[in-house]
Protein backbone atom coordinates (compact mmCIF):
# COMPACT_ATOMS: atom_id res chain seq x y z
CA UNK A 1 0.00 0.00 0.00
CA UNK A 2 1.35 3.41 -0.97
CA UNK A 3 1.49 6.19 1.62
CA UNK A 4 -1.35 7.93 -0.20
CA UNK A 5 -3.67 4.94 0.00
CA UNK A 6 -2.65 4.34 3.60
CA UNK A 7 -3.75 7.90 4.32
CA UNK A 8 -7.00 7.50 2.37
CA UNK A 9 -7.76 4.32 4.29
CA UNK A 10 -7.68 6.33 7.53
CA UNK A 11 -10.00 8.94 6.02
CA UNK A 12 -12.32 6.15 4.89
CA UNK A 13 -12.38 4.81 8.47
CA UNK A 14 -14.17 7.98 9.54
CA UNK A 15 -16.56 7.79 6.59
CA UNK A 16 -17.41 4.17 7.41
CA UNK A 17 -18.01 5.08 11.05
CA UNK A 18 -20.66 7.56 9.91
CA UNK A 19 -22.26 5.00 7.60
CA UNK A 20 -25.07 3.97 9.96
CA UNK A 21 -28.03 6.10 11.11
CA UNK A 22 -27.73 4.87 14.72
CA UNK A 23 -24.14 6.12 14.92
CA UNK A 24 -25.19 9.53 13.63
CA UNK A 25 -27.88 9.65 16.32
CA UNK A 26 -25.27 8.69 18.92
CA UNK A 27 -23.09 11.59 17.80
CA UNK A 28 -26.10 13.90 17.97
CA UNK A 29 -26.73 12.76 21.55
CA UNK A 30 -23.09 13.13 22.60
CA UNK A 31 -23.07 16.64 21.12
CA UNK A 32 -25.49 17.55 23.93
CA UNK A 33 -23.13 16.23 26.61
CA UNK A 34 -21.38 13.09 27.82
CA UNK A 35 -23.48 10.02 28.65
CA UNK A 36 -23.17 6.42 29.77
CA UNK A 37 -23.81 3.49 27.46
CA UNK A 38 -27.14 2.57 29.07
CA UNK A 39 -28.50 6.11 28.75
CA UNK A 40 -27.36 6.30 25.13
CA UNK A 41 -28.95 2.95 24.30
CA UNK A 42 -32.23 4.17 25.77
CA UNK A 43 -32.07 7.43 23.81
CA UNK A 44 -31.26 5.73 20.52
CA UNK A 45 -33.68 2.83 21.02
CA UNK A 46 -31.22 -0.07 20.71
CA UNK A 47 -29.93 -2.71 23.09
CA UNK A 48 -26.94 -1.92 25.29
CA UNK A 49 -24.87 -4.51 23.41
CA UNK A 50 -25.78 -3.01 20.04
CA UNK A 51 -25.09 0.49 21.33
CA UNK A 52 -21.67 -0.58 22.59
CA UNK A 53 -20.80 -1.98 19.15
CA UNK A 54 -21.74 1.28 17.46
CA UNK A 55 -19.73 3.28 20.01
CA UNK A 56 -16.69 1.08 19.40
CA UNK A 57 -16.88 1.92 15.70
CA UNK A 58 -17.03 5.62 16.51
CA UNK A 59 -14.16 5.32 18.96
CA UNK A 60 -11.96 3.47 16.46
CA UNK A 61 -12.53 6.39 14.09
CA UNK A 62 -11.52 8.84 16.82
CA UNK A 63 -14.92 10.54 16.86
CA UNK A 64 -15.71 9.66 20.48
CA UNK A 65 -13.69 8.88 23.57
CA UNK A 66 -14.61 7.32 26.90
CA UNK A 67 -13.76 7.28 30.59
CA UNK A 68 -14.69 5.06 33.50
CA UNK A 69 -16.82 6.23 36.41
CA UNK A 70 -16.93 3.27 38.77
CA UNK A 71 -18.39 0.41 36.74
CA UNK A 72 -19.93 2.72 34.17
CA UNK A 73 -18.31 3.74 30.87
CA UNK A 74 -19.01 7.36 30.00
CA UNK A 75 -18.68 8.55 26.40
CA UNK A 76 -18.18 12.02 24.98
CA UNK A 77 -17.48 13.57 21.60
CA UNK A 78 -13.72 13.81 21.06
CA UNK A 79 -13.64 17.08 19.17
CA UNK A 80 -16.17 19.83 18.56
CA UNK A 81 -14.99 19.94 14.94
CA UNK A 82 -17.15 16.85 14.46
CA UNK A 83 -20.09 19.27 14.67
CA UNK A 84 -18.80 20.91 11.48
CA UNK A 85 -18.68 17.54 9.75
CA UNK A 86 -22.22 16.68 10.87
CA UNK A 87 -23.52 20.02 9.61
CA UNK A 88 -21.66 19.66 6.31
CA UNK A 89 -23.19 16.22 5.71
CA UNK A 90 -26.66 17.67 6.23
CA UNK A 91 -25.97 20.62 3.91
CA UNK A 92 -24.57 18.44 1.12
CA UNK A 93 -27.48 16.00 1.40
CA UNK A 94 -29.99 18.83 1.25
CA UNK A 95 -28.31 20.34 -1.79
CA UNK A 96 -27.79 17.14 -3.77
CA UNK A 97 -30.55 14.74 -2.71
CA UNK A 98 -34.01 15.96 -3.67
CA UNK A 99 -35.75 13.57 -1.30
CA UNK A 100 -34.02 15.26 1.65
CA UNK A 101 -35.52 18.63 0.74
CA UNK A 102 -38.92 17.00 0.23
CA UNK A 103 -38.80 15.47 3.71
CA UNK A 104 -37.70 18.74 5.32
CA UNK A 105 -40.43 20.72 3.55
CA UNK A 106 -42.98 18.19 4.70
CA UNK A 107 -41.85 18.60 8.29
CA UNK A 108 -41.96 22.38 7.93
CA UNK A 109 -45.45 22.44 6.43
CA UNK A 110 -44.11 23.84 3.16
CA UNK A 111 -41.35 26.36 2.50
CA UNK A 112 -39.88 27.35 5.88
CA UNK A 113 -38.63 30.87 6.62
CA UNK A 114 -34.89 31.49 6.68
CA UNK A 115 -33.36 30.42 10.00
CA UNK A 116 -32.05 33.07 12.36
CA UNK A 117 -28.29 33.07 12.85
CA UNK A 118 -26.76 32.53 16.27
CA UNK A 119 -25.22 36.02 16.16
CA UNK A 120 -28.60 37.61 15.42
CA UNK A 121 -30.28 35.66 18.20
CA UNK A 122 -27.61 36.77 20.67
CA UNK A 123 -28.37 40.40 19.80
CA UNK A 124 -32.12 39.86 20.04
CA UNK A 125 -31.73 38.28 23.48
CA UNK A 126 -30.03 41.44 24.72
CA UNK A 127 -33.06 43.62 24.01
CA UNK A 128 -35.62 41.00 24.99
CA UNK A 129 -37.39 41.08 21.64
CA UNK A 130 -37.51 37.32 21.18
CA UNK A 131 -38.97 34.24 22.88
CA UNK A 132 -36.75 31.17 22.69
CA UNK A 133 -38.12 27.63 22.80
CA UNK A 134 -35.92 24.60 23.47
CA UNK A 135 -37.56 21.51 21.94
CA UNK A 136 -35.20 18.97 23.49
CA UNK A 137 -36.21 16.67 26.37
CA UNK A 138 -35.83 17.91 29.95
CA UNK A 139 -32.67 15.90 30.66
CA UNK A 140 -30.87 17.49 27.71
CA UNK A 141 -32.21 20.93 28.67
CA UNK A 142 -30.79 20.38 32.16
CA UNK A 143 -27.32 19.67 30.75
CA UNK A 144 -27.26 23.10 29.11
CA UNK A 145 -29.54 25.52 27.26
CA UNK A 146 -29.62 29.01 25.81
CA UNK A 147 -30.18 31.52 28.63
CA UNK A 148 -33.87 32.32 29.08
CA UNK A 149 -35.05 29.48 26.85
CA UNK A 150 -38.34 27.74 27.63
CA UNK A 151 -38.17 23.95 27.57
CA UNK A 152 -41.19 22.47 25.81
CA UNK A 153 -41.95 19.28 23.89
CA UNK A 154 -43.88 19.13 20.63
CA UNK A 155 -46.75 17.37 22.37
CA UNK A 156 -46.98 20.19 24.94
CA UNK A 157 -46.67 23.06 22.48
CA UNK A 158 -50.41 23.63 22.16
CA UNK A 159 -50.74 24.16 25.92
CA UNK A 160 -48.59 27.31 25.93
CA UNK A 161 -49.42 28.97 22.61
CA UNK A 162 -51.98 31.31 24.21
CA UNK A 163 -49.38 32.35 26.80
CA UNK A 164 -46.72 33.35 24.29
CA UNK A 165 -46.06 37.02 23.56
CA UNK A 166 -47.62 37.64 20.15
CA UNK A 167 -45.51 40.80 19.71
CA UNK A 168 -42.20 38.94 20.06
CA UNK A 169 -40.74 36.69 17.40
CA UNK A 170 -40.36 33.08 18.52
CA UNK A 171 -37.15 31.18 17.84
CA UNK A 172 -37.11 27.40 18.25
CA UNK A 173 -34.04 25.20 18.46
CA UNK A 174 -33.14 21.63 19.33
CA UNK A 175 -30.12 19.31 19.02
CA UNK A 176 -28.47 20.50 15.83
CA UNK A 177 -28.51 19.76 12.07
CA UNK A 178 -30.19 16.34 12.36
CA UNK A 179 -32.97 17.32 14.77
CA UNK A 180 -36.42 18.00 13.31
CA UNK A 181 -38.35 19.09 16.41
CA UNK A 182 -37.66 22.79 15.93
CA UNK A 183 -38.89 22.68 12.32
CA UNK A 184 -42.10 20.99 13.39
CA UNK A 185 -42.61 23.48 16.21
CA UNK A 186 -42.13 26.46 13.89
CA UNK A 187 -44.63 24.99 11.42
CA UNK A 188 -47.21 24.54 14.20
CA UNK A 189 -46.66 28.07 15.55
CA UNK A 190 -46.93 29.68 12.13
CA UNK A 191 -50.19 27.83 11.52
CA UNK A 192 -51.48 29.65 14.61
CA UNK A 193 -50.50 33.01 13.10
CA UNK A 194 -47.38 33.50 15.21
CA UNK A 195 -44.04 34.76 13.90
CA UNK A 196 -41.59 31.89 14.36
CA UNK A 197 -38.26 30.78 12.95
CA UNK A 198 -35.68 28.07 13.63
CA UNK A 199 -32.24 28.80 14.98
CA UNK A 200 -29.37 28.01 12.62
CA UNK A 201 -27.84 24.93 14.25
CA UNK A 202 -28.69 23.95 17.79
CA UNK A 203 -27.40 24.08 21.35
CA UNK A 204 -24.06 22.34 20.52
CA UNK A 205 -23.16 24.91 17.85
CA UNK A 206 -24.23 27.78 20.14
CA UNK A 207 -22.01 26.43 22.93
CA UNK A 208 -19.08 25.67 20.61
CA UNK A 209 -18.94 29.36 19.64
CA UNK A 210 -18.36 30.21 23.31
CA UNK A 211 -21.80 31.73 23.87
CA UNK A 212 -23.43 31.70 27.31
CA UNK A 213 -25.15 28.48 28.36
CA UNK A 214 -27.30 27.92 31.43
CA UNK A 215 -27.74 24.61 33.21
CA UNK A 216 -30.87 23.36 34.98
CA UNK A 217 -33.61 25.86 35.82
CA UNK A 218 -36.50 25.24 38.18
CA UNK A 219 -39.65 23.93 36.43
CA UNK A 220 -41.72 27.05 37.16
CA UNK A 221 -39.16 29.23 35.34
CA UNK A 222 -39.39 27.13 32.18
CA UNK A 223 -42.93 28.20 31.27
CA UNK A 224 -44.24 31.62 30.25
CA UNK A 225 -45.76 33.67 33.08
Amino acid sequence: MTPKFALLEEYALIARALGAPHRMVLLEQLAQGERGVEALADKVGVTVANCSQHLQQLRRAGLVTSRRAGKAVIYRMTDDKTLVLMDLLARIARQNLSVVEEILQGLSGGIAPEPITRADLAERLKDGSVTVLDLRPEDEFAMGHIPGAIQISLSELGTIIEQLDTEAEIVAYCRGPYCVYARQAVAALRQQGLSARCLEGGLPEWREEGRAVQTWAQPESRRPA
